[in-house]
């Protein structure tokens, strides 16, 4: 297994080449990213005031909010930019408890908006139960797809073209290798797999694909904003700041203020498809200064899992919510890995789309 000298990216991640300085693509190319000029926060801030003043609406701009360090500190920083945001939460029956007291103390100490949308937890389990039956890797392209779904469908209800977004590059902007996960907006392949295994008629569960996303932008003028690319963004400082202000509470690693999440990420990414998640996290603080290669080294070298305890507390969980058996769950470990594209899917129509849009630009 060869690592990259400078970050801990390893050959592991699809994709990969080093130069002869052992360094890999990854962290080359993010840290080109890094050297773009910071966006001029005044401007957007005006200009996102000025639509709401024009026309008299409510609220100004949605924010997503998962409980998650980058949602949260999003929602913070518009809120002391004057702004009047609406935020919006996705509720698919995994959520944390110190996520939603983490939620609670945002609300409340900032006095904001809240909508909540939850999924019937039949029909959302059914719609995973599919994806586990169909064996590829990103079971959190329900939970991801629905979430931006919901976004700009709220967006467009309280007729505001801005959704402030926690997505950054200090903390995420490396590109992700192919084998960790799949293309967020593919409607298709999740409609697909779900009819192949347990056509659940979808209700309660938001959804958006390519044409859907065209239509928000193009038409409905709705721009995705990555909000915290206008900071110098800080994980480990927003987690401080929130802290004293909120009394907000850390989680040991990125997105892990789900319950399915941490034990997917922690659990049955690597038992199951060999991927550890955390090579890309730490590996992006350690190419934007935030920590040092030594301590992501010493991180990566732990369990994924804080405890033991926890994460046999997770798995008896995850087996009683979805109605499986010890059993059931190291059948599934066991069994035999599929692609995404072994079943229908827009993938492909991606890629011709931005290609097309990169030649217009």
């Amino acid at each position: 297994m060869k690592i990259c000298k400078f970050c801990i990216m390893d050959s592991s991640c699809a994709g990969i080449f080093f130069n002869s300085a052992g360094r890999c693509n990854y962290c080359i190319d993010f840290e080109k990213k890094l050297t773009i000029k910071k966006k001029n926060l005044n401007n957007l801030i005006n200009e996102i005031k000025k639509f709401r003043l024009k026309n008299k609406n409510e609220y100004d701009c949605v924010i997503g909010l998962s409980g998650g360090i980058d949602s949260s500190y999003t929602l913070l920083k518009a809120v002391e930019c004057g702004l009047k945001p609406l935020a919006v939460h996705l509720d698919n029956g995994w959520n944390s408890e110190l996520a939603q007291s983490n939620i609670e103390k945002l609300i409340k100490g900032l006095n904001v908006d809240f909508y909540t949308h939850v999924i019937k937890w039949n029909e959302f389990r059914n719609l995973m139960q599919s994806f586990f039956d169909s064996d590829v890797i990103d079971i959190e392209i329900l939970t991801d797809n629905a979430m931006l779904a919901l976004n700009y469908k709220m967006a467009k209800r309280i007729k505001s073209p801005f959704i402030l977004a926690g997505t950054n590059s200090s903390t995420e902007g490396m590109n992700m290798p192919k084998n960790m996960n799949w293309f967020k907006f593919d409607k298709k392949n999740i409609l697909a797999i779900n009819s192949k295994f347990k056509k659940e008629k979808i209700i309660t569960f938001p959804i958006i694909g390519i044409f859907d996303l065209i239509k928000y932008i193009l038409i409905e003028k709705i721009k995705w904003i990555s909000f915290l690319d206008y900071f110098d963004y800080n994980k480990t400082q927003a987690e401080d700041e929130l802290n004293d202000k909120f009394g907000y509470e850390r989680y040991k690693y990125k997105h892990y203020e789900s319950v399915f999440t941490r034990f997917y990420q922690g659990f049955l990414l690597p038992k199951k498809f060999n991927v550890d998640k955390r090579k890309l996290h730490l590996s992006t603080l350690v190419v934007s200064k935030q920590i040092n290669r030594e301590k992501a080294l010493s991180e990566i070298a732990m369990s994924p899992y804080p405890s033991k305890e926890l994460l046999n507390e997770d798995k008896e969980y995850f087996i009683k919510k979805m109605k499986w058996t010890l059993e059931d769950l190291d059948i599934y470990l066991k069994r035999g890995i599929k692609k995404h594209d072994d079943y229908p899917n827009n993938f492909w129509l991606y890629k011709i789309l931005i290609k097309i849009y990169k030649i217009i630009k």
